[in-house]
């Protein structure tokens, strides 16, 4: 992500990033030496897009292609893991050298390190060094886990500590609610849709396909509408770090404005994919307040815009008015009039369709979300790469957009109930400086990413059990005050992750 995270490069909701390719010498001198011995089917058209081929790279992510043992077409974990540890020590050019060239190890193979297997053969050549390109500049741009924080204590000592904390939410904080996330593989909402037939449920949110057919979205969107007036325990616990002056900015995935609720400042708040809140019409803008379309999405019909219609009907009756007794007579239409001609002259005037001011695939996100994490992050010497230290007062005067501490820059960030898959707020945790603490809070790990503390399981005990260690008094309806928790190593591979369960009462 580049250092001003600029709309142009990161500005709407997208699973793409796009970085940079080896040297065309690198690609000339390998390409020629591997595209002979391999003639593998592709399983992909090779006339594809750049960006369609970095999509892939961005999906493999997940599946972690690595070979159980030893041979020359996958990496293992451990040869992954010391490539890639390799990479950072000596740098690209000369990793590139090492291993192209000096240990002959196949781009195929190479590729595989970071978790990304395709078929090479001479059709796909070009995309496959040009992906190497985006897979090692990707990597170098991760952030890597700092090794002085691990435990939960760690965890809540930095809460406790920390002053000027960024939260980001995804649709896990507000499962306990009743409201399903997006992703989860049984019960998440893609896949409820998946069930009714969506072969691609991100397109009930493409923006182009609203406009031409809207009864797609109205007739699933009632799945995702909030309950009006309820919290979960994380917003609480949200709305309690900005009661304790430690809460810079809750940014937010989730568009069902519980937040609002929960009384987050609307100076702390910033809704990265727009919510409920508000809905606007389609054809003239008319904006209102997301209630008042409840009903028709509940009922599954299309809302219709009401200052359309009173403005539809104040034409209609001028248009009376114009003609003795009411009476109109309208225009004679012959036979071979073509509506294809008529240039709607003859379209009967419908009132435009409200669309919930949600972020759908293809739109730009609000320019408060680029703005506010420039002020957010903090400065950054580019001759030493170590961050400036400023004074309270300079703060205070950056930071016009707030009336009360704090005033940042960041010194912590808590990443809740999201599996952070979507940009640019995916990006978040490298355009932050990598020496700030990162705490994951989740029901699965998250593994593109590399967090100081992972903490996994249902967020609302999580957040109860962090404050009860941080000395703060988190209060909420739905948590039983003496609630005990279990805390086990969720593996052996990883000294910073861990389970964390509620323990059962004794019968």
């Amino acid at each position: 992500m580049p250092a001003t995270m600029a709309p142009s490069v990161a500005g709407s909701r997208t699973d793409v990033e796009v970085t940079t390719a080896p040297d065309s010498a690198t690609i000339a001198a390998q390409k020629e030496h591997e595209a002979e011995s391999d003639d593998e089917e592709d399983t992909f058209s090779d006339t594809g897009s750049e960006d369609d081929f970095v999509q892939k790279i961005h999906d493999s992510d997940d599946a972690w292609p690595f070979a159980s043992e030893p041979n020359d077409e996958t990496c293992t974990a451990s040869e992954a893991h010391a490539l890639r540890m390799r990479l950072r020590k000596v740098g690209h050019k000369q990793f590139i050298y090492e291993t192209l060239f000096t240990t002959k190890m196949t781009v195929k193979k190479l590729c595989t390190a970071f978790a990304f297997d395709l078929p090479y053969n001479k059709r796909t050549a070009d995309n496959y060094f040009r992906s190497l390109g985006h897979l090692i500049q990707r990597e170098l741009g991760r952030r890597r886990a700092l090794p002085q924080y691990k435990t939960i204590d760690h965890a809540a000592n930095l809460l406790r500590e920390k002053k000027n904390i960024i939260v980001i939410t995804g649709a896990g904080i507000s499962t306990s609610l009743g409201i399903p996330d997006f992703r989860s593989k049984t019960t998440g909402f893609y896949e409820l849709l998946k069930e009714q037939g969506y072969y691609e449920p991100e397109e009930v949110f493409d923006l182009d396909d609203f406009d031409t057919n809207p009864s797609k979205f109205y007739n699933v969107a009632g799945g995702i509408l909030p309950t009006l007036g309820y919290t979960s325990p994380t917003h609480a616990f949200v709305a309690l770090l900005q009661k304790h002056h430690k809460l810079l900015t809750n940014y937010t995935q989730n568009i069902d404005n519980i937040e609002s609720y929960a009384n987050i400042e609307p100076s702390r708040l910033i809704q990265c994919h727009g919510s409920w809140a508000t809905a606007s019409c389609r054809k003239c803008g008319h904006k209102v307040k997301g209630e008042e379309i409840f009903g028709d999405v509940r009922l599954k019909r299309i809302a219709r815009c009401q200052e359309c219609q009173n403005n539809l009907a104040l034409a209609s009756a001028a248009k009376r008015k114009r003609r003795p007794n009411g009476q109109t007579k309208p225009k004679k239409r012959y036979a071979l009039d073509s509506d294809s001609e008529s240039d709607g002259q003859y379209d009967i005037p419908e009132p435009g369709v409200m669309k919930p001011d949600i972020t759908f695939f293809g739109e730009q996100l609000p320019d408060i979300f680029f703005q506010r994490i420039s002020l957010d992050r903090p400065e950054i010497d580019s001759k030493n790469g170590r961050i400036i230290e400023h004074s309270d007062e300079h703060q205070r005067q950056k930071r016009s957009d707030l009336n009360n501490e704090p005033y940042g820059p960041v010194d912590l960030v808590i990443v809740i109930g999201t599996s952070m898959k979507v940009a640019p707020v995916s990006d978040i945790p490298n355009y932050i400086p990598h020496e700030i603490p990162h705490i994951l809070i989740s029901r699965e790990p998250v593994k593109h990413i590399e967090f100081d503390i992972n903490l996994l399981g249902d967020c609302d005990p999580i957040v109860a059990e962090l404050c009860r260690r941080a000395g703060l008094d988190l209060q909420h309806s739905m948590l039983n005050q003496n609630q005990a928790v279990d805390v086990q190593p969720y593996d052996e591979d990883h000294d910073n992750m861990f389970t964390v369960v509620v323990r059962k009462p004794r019968t």
